[in-house]
């Protein structure tokens, strides 16, 4: 930062500088605030990031391999930390699905999931397709049937923003834990706008993957028991 002082030009002493009176003092510049930008209605463009550099950004250091983040549309996006209720609602989903190992799927667990050159986040959960190397490279959309997000703070980004990330690369079917609502929301016909059909199943319902018709979850056993209740079979 480079301090322009107009007047005096003879060098001022410390004491003497304190018995200048205030309308002789020197005229500093000072830069603007941060957000006189944005006050002024000036238009500023982000600097997006490739999934290539958000990589070399986690092999020199400057993302450590303990930091919860995910890249989604260019940005690097700070994942809230995981609380008990999400924590459970993961493994609860995680077993359940675990159960369908006749079936010709594999299951994702917070794993990232690369959906453009732009794009990678890591979802709770994902159902793929079956695939014979287990996914040596990360899966794309057209791997994906179902993928699966456990939301308490997180809920509005999820539905909102994560949601239309998911939609326009094709996956067809999203479904929401909405641990605040006490319910899980499946959102699906996906288009470049988003999902245009947003269904909320609740304790007593059972859901199925459009995907995979035959295989039916009662959503009471997916979703955390409620304060007083005892475990269910998924616990």
């Amino acid at each position: 930062m480079t301090t322009q002082v107009k007047e005096p030009t003879a060098a001022v002493t410390p004491a003497a500088a304190a018995a200048v009176p205030a309308a002789m003092a020197p005229e500093v510049d000072t830069p603007a605030p941060v957000d006189a930008v944005a006050a002024a209605g000036i238009a500023r463009e982000k600097r997006k990031f490739t999934v290539a550099e958000y990589y070399r950004m986690a092999e020199v250091g400057i993302l450590h391999h303990t930091e919860r983040v995910e890249l989604l549309d260019g940005e690097i996006i700070v994942m809230a930390p995981m609380g008990d209720l999400h924590a459970n609602g993961v493994r609860r989903i995680g077993q359940a699905l675990q159960r369908m190992a006749r079936l010709a799927v594999t299951v994702s667990v917070q794993c990232p999931l690369r959906l453009d050159d732009l794009s990678e986040p890591e979802p709770d959960i994902a159902l793929l397709r079956f695939r014979e190397d287990g996914y040596i490279t990360h899966p794309g959309p057209a791997d994906v049937l179902v993928v699966m997000e456990v939301s308490d703070s997180t809920l509005d980004f999820d539905r909102e923003v994560k949601s239309k990330r998911y939609a326009a690369a094709g996956i067809p079917e999203m479904w929401v834990m909405n641990l605040p609502g006490d319910c899980l929301d499946r959102l699906d016909q996906p288009g470049p706008a988003g999902y245009a059909r947003h269904t909320v199943f609740r304790r007593g319902d059972k859901i199925s993957p459009a995907a995979l018709p035959d295989l039916e979850f009662a959503v009471a056993d997916l979703l955390p028991p409620r304060p007083g209740e005892p475990p269910n079979t998924a616990a």
